[in-house]
């Protein structure tokens, strides 16, 4: 019997590199995170997730894996990974790595050995293919980083397929070798200790072996969800997650509300959840040639028909991860909120929708203090993707002038998740005596963890209260889902209910004043559980992102 510890957990997000660094180098560590775990703790969360820590070469800040076996030097030693893990434990607190099962580093051995020749015993650990009469790629399929999938080797005198950086190639799952090679990787880390894993682009393993062409060239249109991805991921379950009990998450670009509990169904035995991007697309304009950089007003209805669905769907036949926040997202009360006057107000507002639902709530670190978007020039941004979808779109394609690419960037680029945590106001944010690898947000000395915890608006106490409230009440976990007010643009209501208890959660999510008169709803006595403002008003209207939970 498996335990489903992370049905009442709440999971915190840890980017390593940008958390806290114990040497002086400007890069987060190991050490700079055990230093952490107290905070952590009386934060209350259950688990930490990290971001990958292997050996690599960086191109992808971790993504792209050169040694899955050996912790990255920038990041400490293997032994300090296991006394992180070991403290951690000490502490209450489970420790989730980061896999990345797509694909590896071009440095990676196995890659080195696959590119030498067709007849090198890891020849078939990746995914070549001859060029066509004409020397041209195999197919039209394009990189999620910009331009084709297909890169030519001079060496071997065949194209690889890498759905990100040329830099990443895409391992080859049909091959029994390369399962059995993963199996192997995840059953070492579980005898370090480790509880679970978060999954990289776990949708991707399989790939349709015919490479249909997709119907606009260079895009992804074709390359997800192959047609043996459920049957890898049964397997995986059998080898791995099953027999040693590691929870799972699975990052499913893909993957639709009505379709998910084919990968979550405890049933169908393949994961335990599933990252969704679905609600994150409401401010992304649909089929515009320029894919997220064409940006919207966000759709908040658009907003809770998707999350509502997610609920509906997999209400008893799986289990949801919810997020607004995570490394490859930019700060949501930057994106979606008001970070300036309402910091406080737009940070707990989303929060209180998202913890109040059913599922497992991921924070993102930094998160839990309301930091925000940084002003960066486009010289201050490191990210790969941004700067080769910057020349791929505005340089190559002119299809965006650079205005409008760099005010999306302004909103969604994923360096905004990953500037250095912001603890207080001493040199760099605290998070290191050196210059960071990433420019420090220059609103640290106002958003801090230091200064957060002090306010009479402490966004930190608020996160401490959603999960106690995580912990200790079963409607949470257990209760019914009932969307509220489906078509207003601009409050999200539900119903949550358990036997006797009914909750009422609500939220406006803009700068305005709106009017909402919960006497319509609720008839008699009520309490409130939680809200984000001291005194709610008796007026029938809710303030500029005004939340609360009430019980009736």
């Amino acid at each position: 019997m498996r335990n489903n510890w992370w049905k009442k957990a709440v999971i915190y997000q840890v980017y390593p590199k940008s958390f806290c660094d114990s040497n002086a180098d400007g890069i987060g560590d190991l050490n700079g995170i055990k230093s952490k775990l107290p905070y952590l703790k009386e934060l209350g969360v259950d688990a930490i997730w990290l971001s990958p820590i292997y050996l690599s070469p960086q191109v992808d800040n971790g993504y792209d894996v050169q040694d899955y076996y050996k912790i990255d030097p920038m990041f400490g030693t293997n032994e300090e990974m296991y006394a992180l893990i070991e403290r951690a434990h000490e502490m209450g607190i489970k420790v989730i790595m980061d896999f990345v099962a797509n694909h590896t580093s071009d440095q990676a051995y196995w890659f080195q050995e696959s590119r030498k020749s067709r007849t090198n015993p890891y020849s078939d650990y990746y995914i070549w293919r001859d060029a066509g009469p004409n020397g041209e790629a195999p197919n039209n399929w394009g990189s999620n980083f910009g331009g084709s999938a297909w890169t030519w080797d001079e060496t071997r005198q065949q194209y690889y397929l890498h759905y990100y950086a040329s830099e990443q190639p895409d391992l080859n799952w049909e091959n029994p070798k390369v399962r059995q090679a993963i199996y192997d990787v995840m059953k070492f880390w579980k005898e370090k200790g480790v509880d679970g894993w978060r999954l990289d682009v776990i949708t991707s393993i399989s790939k349709d072996t015919k490479f249909p062409d997709n119907p606009q060239p260079l895009t992804t249109s074709n390359q997800q969800n192959g047609p043996r991805m459920h049957e890898f991921l049964h397997e995986l379950n059998k080898n791995v997650f099953t027999p040693y009990d590691m929870m799972t998450v699975g990052e499913a670009p893909a993957s639709k509300a009505a379709d998910a509990s084919l990968l979550v169904d405890p049933k169908r035995e393949e994961l335990d959840m599933v990252f969704t991007f679905e609600h994150m697309h409401i401010d992304r304009k649909e089929n515009d040639i320029n894919g997220r950089w064409a940006l919207q007003k966000p759709n908040f209805v658009e907003l809770k028909s998707i999350l509502s669905e997610w609920q509906k769907q997999l209400r008893d036949r799986g289990w949801n991860a919810l997020y607004f926040e995570n490394h490859d997202r930019a700060r949501v009360i930057s994106r979606w909120g008001n970070d300036t006057k309402y910091r406080y107000e737009s940070a707990t507002a989303f929060a209180t929708v998202l913890h109040g639902l059913q599922g497992t709530p991921f924070i993102y670190q930094g998160e839990e203090i309301g930091m925000t978007n940084a002003d960066y020039s486009l010289a201050d941004y490191d990210d790969i993707e941004l700067k080769g979808n910057y020349q791929f779109f505005v340089k190559e394609q002119k299809t965006i002038s650079e205005a409008d690419f760099l005010k999306a960037v302004g909103k969604i680029s994923r360096d905004h998740a990953r500037t250095p945590m912001q603890w207080n106001v001493s040199k760099n944010a605290g998070f290191s005596e050196a210059t960071p690898w990433l420019k420090v947000n220059s609103n640290y000395k106002e958003i801090n963890v230091d200064a957060d915890r002090l306010s009479t608006k402490s966004i930190f106490k608020y996160y401490q209260k959603l999960i106690q409230l995580r912990h200790r009440e079963e409607i949470l976990t257990k209760g019914s889902y009932e969307l509220l007010l489906a078509d207003h643009p601009s409050l999200f209501v539900y119903q949550r209910k358990l036997k006797d208890k009914t909750w009422l959660v609500v939220a406006n999510l803009t700068d305005t004043t709106q009017t909402f008169n919960v006497s319509e709803f609720i008839k008699g006595d009520y309490k409130f559980i939680l809200k984000n403002y001291a005194k709610p008003e008796s007026s029938p209207t809710l303030r500029p992102f005004e939340a609360y939970i009430i019980e009736y």
